[in-house]
Order: structure tokens, then sequence, then C-alpha cells
């Protein structure tokens, strides 16, 4: 099947590629020239496990190609997926003017019927306005034929996107009257062989609210938690105990259990925002998830204020820290909890010198030029003269260090641990002063 994919981030490249691999042929468009010229070279403008090695293959057996044009890459196809970014407007809502761009030059240039496919993350509601947007074009032009819209919201994990679209726990796809079922069907077989019960067919204002809701009620578990690890360290309590009781229920399960530093990324913040005011333009309050974004915010400074407190005054001061990118295996650094916690070492005199085995360049770009922020390529060489090392993102690389090395680099033995990855009683027995998060510490002086 030919398909158009609009947008080469990372849920159109991811989207392109996978659909390529298994023998779909797919042009990707963007506007940003440079990025085409790269991604022709057969270059990943992205960091994600396994992208670059699909897309040289794939582009080598042309099958994949990318281009400025969406006229030539809706050319005989039967589908145009819109995977543009709806990035948080300045009310916290979504902004969807790149959504509806796109619809707008889908309706001036489809040459015949095709079924356009919304992948971008949206509120309830925007796939009838990218109906109404490519309808408007082709009466203008009085065209005989329709493009239906469908809803197909993703559900990629960054460090794990490859994977996820390859095997898929579920495809959700939202139709009005059903035009297009077959086409998405036939699209989607090679994914479901197993399994064609994966593929829910819903409508279309379903299907736009399951992605958020899906992503709200992840972010609503992690702020839980970290609200439970709090009092956890107020009482005496562990953290790692409690989750662990609570995950063994079934009804609650395992997964998103874990105290940290709070949520980031270019998902769980803005998909928050966006349902909170999704719902209040419709009349409706969201208090669960306002108080799930409220306690998001303070748990990044809450974590600061540890590394203030235990040393009175920054100033003077040099922290290490290991991990920029908001979660491991991706250099997104959108949200990161790295950079609120960065920014108030910073802001209350610390010198701060980071490491990330891939984030270091993007985090550069978010934070900008600061006299007393720096970066080092060896995460050893970070902790030199340091005197607390911080731990925000917990890449394999830090799992096990050489404590010793540690010790030996830094200028006091101070760990603070915000993802809870190292075990107290060691460090304790090796000197260090280590402080973590809801679980007993050098705080408490219980291991």
């Amino acid at each position: 099947m030919r398909v158009a994919v609009v947008g080469t981030g990372y849920v159109g490249l991811v989207t392109g590629t996978c659909l390529a691999d298994v023998g779909h042929t797919v042009t990707c468009v963007d506007v940003d020239k440079k990025k085409v010229a790269m991604l022709r070279e057969g270059r990943s403008p992205i960091f994600e496990p396994g992208i670059e090695e699909l897309l040289k293959r794939n582009s080598e057996l042309e099958r994949l190609s990318f281009t400025e044009s969406l006229n030539s890459a809706l050319e005989g196809a039967k589908i145009v997926f819109i995977a543009v970014g709806t990035p948080e407007g300045e009310d916290g809502s979504a902004d969807l003017r790149y959504v509806l761009e796109v619809a707008r030059q889908i309706g001036e240039h489809a040459k015949k019927s095709l079924l356009a496919v919304v992948k971008s993350t949206v509120p309830v509601g925007t796939s009838d306005l990218v109906e109404a947007e490519i309808n408007k074009k082709l009466k203008e032009r009085g065209v005989n034929f329709r493009i239906p819209v469908a809803s197909n919201p993703e559900f990629l994990k960054e460090g794990a996107a490859i994977e996820d679209f390859m095997r898929p726990d579920r495809i959700v796809v939202g139709l009005n009257n059903g035009e297009g079922h077959e086409v998405l069907e036939d699209l989607y077989k090679p994914f479901i062989t197993d399994d064609p019960g994966r593929l829910f067919i819903i409508d279309r204002r379903s299907s736009e609210l399951t992605k958020y809701g899906s992503n709200a009620m992840l972010a609503t578990r992690i702020s839980f938690m970290n609200e439970l690890a709090r009092l956890c360290e107020i009482v005496g309590a562990n953290i790692d105990h409690v989750r662990r009781g609570m995950g063994s229920d079934p009804r609650i399960g395992k997964k998103f259990l874990y105290a940290g530093p709070g949520y980031g990324g270019s998902c769980f913040p803005k998909d928050v925002e966006a349902l909170i005011k999704s719902a209040a333009s419709h009349g409706s309050e969201m208090q669960v998830l306002s108080a799930v974004s409220k306690a998001n915010k303070e748990q990044k400074q809450y974590v600061s204020r540890m590394v203030r407190e235990y040393f009175g005054d920054l100033k003077g001061k040099r922290i290490a820290v290991w991990g920029l990118a908001f979660k491991p295996g991706t250099d997104d650094v959108r949200e990161t909890p790295t950079q609120d916690i960065v920014r108030n070492l910073l802001d209350w005199g610390a010198e701060v010198c980071a490491h990330d085995p891939e984030a270091i360049e993007t985090f550069d770009v978010l934070m900008g030029k600061h006299p007393k922020l720096s970066y080092e390529k060896d995460a050893y060489a970070a902790l030199s003269g340091a005197d607390a090392l911080v731990l925000v993102t917990e890449w394999h690389d830090y799992l096990q260090p050489n404590w010793d090395r540690v010790g030996s680099a830094m200028r006091s033995k101070v760990v603070f641990d915000f993802r809870n990855q190292y075990t107290p009683h060691e460090l304790f027995e090796l000197g260090f002063y280590y402080r973590c998060v809801g679980r007993p510490d050098s705080k408490t002086g219980r291991s």
C-alpha cells in the first residue's frame, strides 16, 4: 500500500519506517529542508534505538523516501497520516495550527479519494475540525470525491518505540460510519496477525480521548507514588516496600509505581494540561488531574531542595548531575525533571557539571549557555572535584558505578539518588552520605 506521512518527529518517523519495514511504500513529508536532506542520507534527526537501521534498509529497498512536497507524496497514496506537533499553548491547551494547516493542504492537493488519519495527539473533536478543513478546500475546488478522516493515536514509548510499533499491545482506530475500516485493517494486518483482536475500531471522539486518558492515568500513578514517597519519609516507611505490596494486587499492577523526581517528556506534561483545558472548554473540571499536575511540579522542587537543605548554602559548591534526558533510551529533554533541578541549583549559586550518554547536545540547546553549567562526555569526569552527585535519569551506564572511583574523584562523598537505584547500606559502608526518595537513607540513619 502507498502511504504518506506528514511530519518526521518521533511519531511520524517511527510510523513511516515501521510501515515501510513490513512492505508498504511510504513517503514522509517535512517542511524542514535540513531534516529532509539528513533523512535522505540515512541519518536520523532523533535518537531512538533501531531507527537508523530501519531508515537505511528501507530507503535502499526503495520502500521509504522523504520529500518537502506534500503534493508529490499524495500521488497514488491510499492513506495520509497527519503526524505533526501539537505543542502546548500559553494557556496549556494543545496548539492545533500545524494539524489544521496540513488538513488544508490535503484538501488543496489531493487528486482522488484517500483516507486522512490523525496520528498526532489531539483534543476531543479535532478530527471533526480536520474533516471540516479538508471538505472546505474540496468544495472550493469543486471536486466530486471525498476524503474521510480517522483518528489513530500512537502509544509509543520513547526508547522502545520500534518494538512498540512492531508488536503493539493494541491499535486504536476511530472511525465515523465505518469509512476507512478495510483500508486500516489491510494496513495494520502485518502487526496483528497473531491476534487481530488487538485492533480496536471505535468512534473518533472515543479514540481521541483514549490517548489522553491513557497518558493522564499513568501520570496520575506517578504523582500519587511521589506524594506517597514524601509521606514515607515523614513516617519512616519505605516506598519500595509499599510499592511491592501495592503492585502485587492484580487490580493495581506493578507498572508506573516508582517514586522519582517527577514525570517529564513530550507527552505526559503536555497531555495532562491539554486534557484539563479541553475539559474546561466543555464545562467540565478535571480536579484530580489538576492535583496531579500540581504534585508533579512540586516534586521537582522537592528533590531540588534536598540538595540545598543538605549543604545549607550552595555557593561555591560543585554538583555533578548524571542524566539529562527525561528517561533512558532517548535524547529527548522536553520537560525533563533535570531542567528544573539544574536551573534551581544554578539559581542557588552552585556550579553544575552534567553527563548523559545521548542528551548533552539537546540539553545544551534547551538550557542555553550559562557560565556555571558545563558538560563532560565521560560520566566519571563529571565527578571531578564535585561536592555531590545527583542521579536524575536511570541510564544503564549509571546502574553499577565503581564507587571507589566515584569517591576518589569527588571532593565530598555525597550522593542524591532521585531514582532509588542504589543500595543504601552499601553506600553507608563506603562512607557516603546517601539520600533518595521515600526510602530509609542518611536522613533517617536507617537501612
